[in-house]
């Protein structure tokens, strides 16, 4: 009996672990072909991601000794920056350096908005500082979001109004169809660029900051114990390249700014939406090796300059007037068709006004080998009316034909307004409209009514006793310039003022509001050489009846003059000094 129990127990036991084994080995065989189902499918549903993914595509390479584009694809297509934003954030952060407002070891405060930056980033944290140096080595190997936004509220208070300064240096610069929205590049639907205009900027970066353009060479930063990487990996591995910025977005692509000097050749390319980071670099270097063999060895091109904002608009308006073909742009994924309207602008510049200025003289003797002395005098269309309180009527009185230091002049005529018929006839009008060929023109004058006029001489109606001189001979001689005189609308002499010492001049404007744009950007990149100067306007006509306006400072030795165009110079704007 107990045997039979205990050979009863012992097929139970087995039984039972038969059915164990049985049931591990359907449930392992069901986990491995779910898995091999789920793998199955997300292969198939990445390799669809994969195939799917195709960004816009752009690029140039351009000659930068020349400017000459040498290769392009679709160089003027909307494009999305990515990251190569940060070489505008750090163009206007060379500026403030450049300019003695920053300094490298100076430290910018880090806000909560900052440190919240997605990644990449240094990891910054709301309350620490962030050094000018530091913060430049970031966006160059890291790419750091957050360590561009320290830069944008440290030079323009606010990320928001930092990327209007930026979009309005692209316009000063001529990247006519770049739109800036942020510090960083992260993703903005309405930041966009072309291959052309990075180009662009690459070249202007480089001409107007070589101090600090060296940065872009950096393969590697180290920061708190961390060694950072540059992403640029043409850096070291390809001949000649000195910088400058890659960049990505799922929007725009793998992108990538370059410079390469390589004996004497210089070119900059731009490769726009590259699938991925090593095919983005091959790209760039082929297109480098097939052009380097175009570029030419001497520099003939001239630095790129900034231009005022309402030529910089005028330009922009141009583009949009021309007609391009509709761009497909890929945007988060998804493929849109871009308009082919013209990208925003930020705050654009109201049109410049025709400045109701009155027309400008500048009179000066025979022409010497040596610029001459620069004055102005202003005649203004409106009647000249009697002096006030007397009811005599002008005499007119003879003076002698000057010399004009001009291109062809037309000199407004002023007609006397008479309340008596003792005073008929209209005052004289000169006019020449015969081109300058020696520097000096004679001008003639129309025959006037009897007793009111000599016919002769610029000055045929008015009173000698108004004319005001620095001496007691007569208003104006052949053998003496004259002090400019401007004629008011109520028929009042006033005499220009007279500005001593050396003049120079940093630049003839479309405007006056430009020509004191620039008086005030030279006097900022002087560094206090001009806080003593006196600044002015002139207007004079060129020829074809063009009117500009000049800017200058007077005041200055000779020595002080050069050597404020010398530094004026460095910082490409221009200036000639002129001894008065």
């Amino acid at each position: 009996m107990h045997r039979t129990n205990l050979v009863r127990s012992r097929t139970l036991r087995v039984c039972v672990l038969g059915l164990a084994t049985i049931t591990a080995a359907v449930l392992f065989t069901n986990d491995t072909a779910d898995a091999r189902r789920r793998h199955r499918h997300h292969s198939r549903h990445h390799h669809v991601e994969r195939s799917s993914y195709n960004p816009p595509f752009a690029s140039i390479i351009v000659d930068a000794n020349t400017g000459a584009t040498l290769s392009a694809n679709n160089p003027d297509a909307s494009r999305h920056p990515a990251s190569l934003t940060k070489i505008m954030t750090l163009y206007l952060l060379f500026e403030r350096l450049e300019s003695g407002k920053m300094k490298l070891d100076t430290e910018m405060d880090v806000s909560e908005h900052a440190s919240e930056q997605a990644p990449t980033k240094l990891g910054l944290r709301p309350g620490q500082t962030l050094s000018v140096e530091d913060a430049i080595k970031a966006l160059v190997t890291r790419s750091a979001n957050d360590a561009a936004v320290v830069i944008a509220e440290a030079v323009g208070g606010d990320e928001g109004d930092f990327a209007k300064l930026m979009t309005r240096k692209a316009r000063a610069l001529g990247m006519a169809r770049t739109v800036y929205r942020n510090a960083s590049g992260l993703p903005d639907d309405d930041q966009v660029t072309t291959a052309r205009d990075q180009a662009t900027l690459g070249r202007a970066i480089q001409e107007r900051f070589p101090r600090y353009y060296r940065y872009f060479s950096t393969s590697v930063f180290n920061y708190h114990g961390r060694s950072i990487r540059n992403h640029n990996r043409l850096l070291g591995n390809v001949e000649g390249v000195d910088g400058i910025k890659t960049g990505y977005t799922r929007a725009s692509g793998f992108n990538l700014v370059t410079s390469m000097h390589r004996g004497n050749r210089h070119l900059v390319g731009v490769v726009l939406g590259g699938r991925s980071g090593g095919s983005r670099d091959a790209t760039m270097r082929n297109l480098l090796a097939e052009n380097l063999e175009k570029a030419a060895t001497k520099r003939t091109v001239a630095a790129i300059a900034e231009r005022s904002i309402s030529d910089a608009n005028a330009e922009v308006a141009e583009a949009a007037a021309s007609s391009r073909p509709t761009q497909m742009v890929q945007v988060k994924g998804a493929v849109q068709v871009a308009s082919a309207e013209p990208e925003p602008e930020l705050e654009p510049a109201p049109p410049v006004a025709r400045p109701a200025t009155p027309l400008t003289r500048s009179l000066a003797p025979a022409p010497k080998p040596e610029p001459g002395p620069f004055s102005s005098g202003t005649i203004q269309t409106q009647a000249i009316a009697a002096i006030p309180g007397s009811s005599e009527p002008m005499k007119p009185v003879r003076v002698r034909t000057v010399q004009v230091k001009s291109a062809p002049i037309k000199l407004a005529s002023a007609v006397a307004s008479q309340p008596s018929s003792r005073a008929t006839g209209a005052a004289p009008s000169a006019r020449s409209d015969e081109p300058e060929t020696s520097g000096s023109v004679k001008a003639e004058m129309p025959p006037q009514p009897a007793n009111h006029g000599t016919g002769h001489g610029l000055l045929g109606v008015l009173p000698a006793s108004n004319v005001t001189t620095t001496n007691s001979q007569a208003v104006a001689s052949a053998d003496r310039a004259p002090q400019p005189i401007a004629i008011q609308n109520n028929g009042a002499i006033k005499p220009a003022p007279v500005h001593t010492g050396w003049i120079i001049q940093v630049g003839a404007l479309e405007s006056e509001s430009q020509a004191l744009q620039r008086i005030e950007a030279a006097r900022d990149q002087a560094s206090g050489m001009l806080g003593k100067a006196d600044s002015f306007t002139e207007a004079v006509l060129t020829k074809g009846d063009r009117r500009l306006f000049r800017a200058r400072f007077a005041g200055l030795d000779r020595d002080q003059a050069e050597a404020v165009c010398r530094k004026l110079k460095r910082n490409d704007i221009s200036c000639i000094a002129i001894r008065n």
